[in-house]
């Protein structure tokens, strides 16, 4: 055998034990490293060279591209939370101006009730004397504890272009707290009243639930990377009144639940639309229609926070 020989035996041991050490080099590593897959998400379990366990996150880019291979996508019970209040274009100068006329008897005055939005129907839902006009500040909020709670049954999108342009609906329920400041009380029947309260109450509000459907045009700037996308959407919503009721809580009476419609619409158009980045939403909607059937003309809206979102 000579030298050459030697040597390309040599070479190819040598070659041979670092293919052998680099596979076990390649076995060791693998063994300190756990992968998991949470839909989107690629987590990575390790440690590091002091032997401290660390963990890294990847968006799963392929899981995303294959679920825009579906044109319609549904998301389960989408949550919505927020804060009520209303615009207020009642006529109460019209209302002050009606009091100071009207007439003591009954038959005039069951002939100047309206149940229009103009200053007579307002007189007929909450009825003042001349000495004590009605005015805007009976029907103040307080807003920190008017709350909105939306929950979305479930919410389905429709692919129009590439996933960036969408069609969005829902199906859930709306259930709007307005919280009153004022010592008022709605007294049910028909007509229904709003009247002036001779105790103070701890608690005193009106409770509206609302049975919707909301319609959206969805604009999503990055389909595959989610969590990277501003999102954007803007429609109309319809609701039909499914519950009404008002809670009172006072030290002379406890604590007081009437249930009726109180005068409320019993239909609600809306405009609806939301904003956001990634995994933050925020949700608007803005009532077209008035809060009561009659006499307060108080157009609602809602802003807040939306989870669990496309």
């Amino acid at each position: 055998m000579n030298f050459f020989d030697m040597k390309g035996k040599a070479l190819r041991c040598l070659l041979l034990l670092l293919i052998v050490s680099v596979g076990v080099q390649a076995q060791t590593a693998d063994s300190l490293v756990e992968t998991f897959q949470v839909k989107g998400l690629i987590i990575m379990k390790g440690k590091d060279a002091k032997g401290k366990r660390i963990f890294r996150v990847y968006n799963d880019t392929a899981y995303a591209k294959e679920r825009l291979k579906k044109n319609l996508q549904t998301r389960w019970f989408v949550v919505d939370l927020g804060f009520n209040n209303y615009i207020d274009r009642s006529d109460y100068g019209g209302a002050v101006a009606l009091s100071y006329y009207a007439a003591p008897n009954g038959y005039a005055d069951s002939y100047n009730k309206s149940y229009t939005y103009s200053a007579a129907g307002l007189n007929t839902l909450a009825p003042r004397g001349g000495s004590a006009p009605l005015t805007p500040s009976e029907f103040k909020l307080i807003t920190g504890k008017s709350i909105n709670l939306n929950i979305w049954l479930f919410q389905q999108r429709l692919n129009i272009y590439k996933h960036k342009l969408n069609l969005i609906y829902a199906l859930g329920v709306e259930m709007n707290n307005y919280r009153y400041a004022r010592n008022i009380t709605y007294v049910p029947g028909y007509p229904t009243e709003i009247v002036r309260d001779n105790v103070n109450f701890s608690k005193n509000k009106l409770f509206a639930e609302y049975l919707s459907v909301p319609l959206m045009l969805n604009f999503n700037s990055n389909p595959a990377r989610p969590s990277r996308a501003f999102k954007m959407g803007m429609g109309v919503m319809g609701g039909y009144l499914v519950k009404a009721r008002t809670k009172q809580i006072s030290r002379e009476r406890g604590k007081e639940k009437k249930v009726d419609d109180f005068n409320l619409n019993k239909w609600k158009l809306s405009l609806t639309g939301d904003i956001g980045y990634g995994p933050l939403k925020l949700y608007g909607n803005f009532a077209l229609t008035p809060l009561h059937d009659y006499g307060l003309e108080q157009y609602p809206f809602s802003i807040g926070i939306r989870f669990n979102s496309f």
